[in-house]
């Protein structure tokens, strides 16, 4: 599915469904996520460099409770002329990566978004940022969310995906 589709799809989600993250009153004012425009100098074709053995780890959530998640390896990429490494989790096919970067707390959302890498075959993953989303917790605190871990708070801007949701702005 494309960027857009995927973000209109969202939004439909978000704004009319009873599964939606947003409280019943956010949803009566609801008008859609905010997104950097999409630009695929974020989008990267990446290589896991696998754990050596599956290692599941406490990970914190934003409750201050831990959640358990496997650690898959590691993926490194290059945004402009800085190089970047970020773990990456177990999730059935894909591979989950919460991450922070410096528009974190001030064009995004301050704890973090998740970004998800598609399998490409041969140990490769697609990554593309343009898909970056913000957890549950961003929308309403009574969710509870894993927070990224310090591996993955990355020194550089990444300019893509879901923006802070307004009533944060």
């Amino acid at each position: 599915m494309d960027v857009a589709t995927l973000r209109r799809e969202k939004d439909e989600l978000f704004g009319h469904s009873h599964d939606s993250p947003l409280t019943h009153e956010q949803r009566h004012v609801f008008s859609g996520l905010r997104y950097f425009p999409e630009d695929p100098a974020y989008r990267f074709e990446v290589a896991l460099e696998p754990e050596s053995a599956p290692v599941a780890e406490p990970v914190e959530t934003s409750d201050g409770s831990t959640s358990e998640l496997v650690r898959a390896g590691h993926l490194r990429f290059r945004v402009g002329d800085r190089d970047a490494v970020l773990l990456a989790y177990e999730q059935g096919h894909s591979l989950f990566i919460p991450f922070r970067d410096r528009t974190s707390g001030d064009e995004t959302y301050g704890a973090g978004r998740y970004v998800e890498a598609e399998p490409l075959g041969s140990g490769r993953y697609l990554l593309d940022f343009n898909r970056a989303y913000n957890p549950y917790c961003a929308y309403n605190e009574s969710w509870s969310c894993p927070l990224p871990p310090r591996d993955n708070w990355l020194d550089v801007a990444i300019r893509a995906g879901e923006q802070t949701f307004p009533h944060d702005a």
